[in-house]
This record gives structure tokens, C-alpha cells and sequence, in this order.
């Protein structure tokens, strides 16, 4: 099982690290693609505990274009960063 989860969370960090700047996926979207459309929760709690920089976690949103949350400074950080990026919310 440990392995399982693992492979998910790597799956995950790949699919958000090709995310292109200025572009975002929601939860439920990079869930889907690490095939399994059921597991947006967990791909939310894989971005909270993110701190890898290569992982660009902000460009993860919820399916209703809202931020969400982030790790590294807040709701407000993440959608300063977003803008900067020329995503529009």
C-alpha cells in the first residue's frame, strides 16, 4: 500500500511539474491525469506537503478557479504569484 501512495504522490509531482507557467489545473484535472478522478483530496494534501521548488504546487487550483490553499505563505501569496505568472482568477 505504502508503495501505491508513493507512486501516486510521484505521478502527481510529475504531472504538476509540467504545469506551464502561466497556466493552472485543478485538483480534480491532475487528478485525473495521474489516473485516478476520484483522488482530488489527495492530490490537494501531495501540494500541501510540497516544498520541492521544482514542484510548482500554485499553479494546482480548485475546479471552481479559486486558489485554494498554500503552503508557502498563504492564499494571498499563491494568487500574487498567479497573476504575476498572467493567470487571471
Amino acid at each position: 500500500m505504502e508503495k501505491k501512495n508513493s507512486n501516486f504522490a510521484d505521478i502527481v509531482r510529475g504531472i504538476v511539474r509540467n504545469i506551464p507557467k502561466g497556466t493552472t489545473l485543478s485538483y480534480t484535472e491532475v487528478a485525473r491525469r495521474a489516473g485516478n478522478d476520484r483522488a482530488a483530496r489527495a492530490v490537494a494534501r501531495i501540494m500541501a506537503g510540497n516544498y520541492d521548488p521544482t514542484v510548482p504546487c500554485h499553479r494546482v487550483i480548485r475546479a471552481d478557479g479559486s486558489p485554494g490553499g498554500y503552503n508557502r505563505g498563504g492564499i494571498e501569496q499563491k494568487r500574487k504569484i498567479l497573476v504575476s505568472e498572467g493567470v487571471i482568477l
